[in-house]
């Protein structure tokens, strides 16, 4: 039997491997969130950070909710208070293997709802280049916004705190931006970001063009940024995506493997307003 894996699920690691490799990705994941203006902090039982300067939800989340069922309660309510107050119409907390199995039960009853079904995804297959990526420059990041924002749905508002979030990217030694240049017009086709801390590497965002996907662009992308990080000193390279579809697959084939699942429960705030 390998240890590393749960022998009710040969596809997933085992429970304590599982929860140790989360509170390492988590760790990365709040130091990214951070850059410039976020501010991490702990409320109750959960972890949070916080970035006005980013509208995606990624940098403005709690996690690592580990306690007892009150305990945990008591948390999602002070969730509430503290999202209201960062003046974001959503609380997002991301349960991994670093919160308790009992979070759907208790936040069900908090009046949260689970809202995404995702993977941690950790890369084990090296892929090769071609060269077609690039670093992502200042003149890049008009055109970056635009990619993300039509992808997330951003509002205008939005899209002007993400170009000022990426300006602060590019200058960040952490951070690793890259583009593909559109073959066939003066523009940029794809996207894709990461970030290291403490010898963990993230593919955090890849976004190629729908006119010119399924050309192997986003793979570049993907494999370019992954050979960015380990040159930056990450040791293992983590994702997220969607459970299951497209997303899923996209990245089993860029060499990644699901490790362990992560749930994102939500909480309106303009709902308790």
């Amino acid at each position: 039997m390998d240890p590393l894996h749960d022998p009710d699920d040969e596809a997933l690691l085992d429970p304590r491997q599982a929860r140790d490799l989360a509170g390492l990705v988590e760790t990365a994941r709040l130091a990214s969130a951070v850059v410039r203006y976020g501010l991490r902090t702990t409320v109750g039982a959960a972890t949070v950070v916080l970035n006005q300067d980013n509208p995606l939800p990624a940098a403005n989340h709690a996690c690592a909710l580990w306690g007892t069922g009150a305990e945990v309660a008591g948390t999602l309510l002070q969730l509430e208070e503290v999202f209201a107050e960062a003046g974001r119409s959503e609380a997002v907390v991301y349960a991994s293997p670093t919160t308790v199995a009992e979070i759907e039960g208790i936040a069900d009853d908090a009046g949260w709802r689970a809202v995404e079904e995702l993977v941690a995804l950790l890369h084990r297959v090296p892929q090769p280049v071609h060269g077609w990526a690039r670093p992502a420059e200042d003149r890049d990041l008009p055109e970056i916004v635009d990619l993300v924002g039509d992808d997330a749905g951003l509002s205008s508002e939005g899209e002007r705190r993400l170009l000022r979030n990426l300006g602060h990217r590019i200058d960040e030694p952490r951070s690793v931006l890259r583009v593909v240049d559109d073959p066939e017009a003066d523009r940029v086709a794809g996207f894709a970001q990461g970030f290291v801390e403490r010898g963990v590497g993230l593919v955090e965002q890849v976004v190629v063009r729908p006119g010119r996907r399924r050309r192997g662009l986003g793979r570049e992308l993907v494999t370019d940024v992954v050979d960015a990080l380990r040159d930056h000193g990450a040791l293992l390279v983590a994702s997220h995506s969607e459970e299951g579809g497209t997303a899923e697959r996209f990245a089993e084939a860029c060499g990644f493997e699901v490790v362990y699942g992560v749930t994102a429960y939500a909480r309106r705030i303009d709902d308790l307003l």
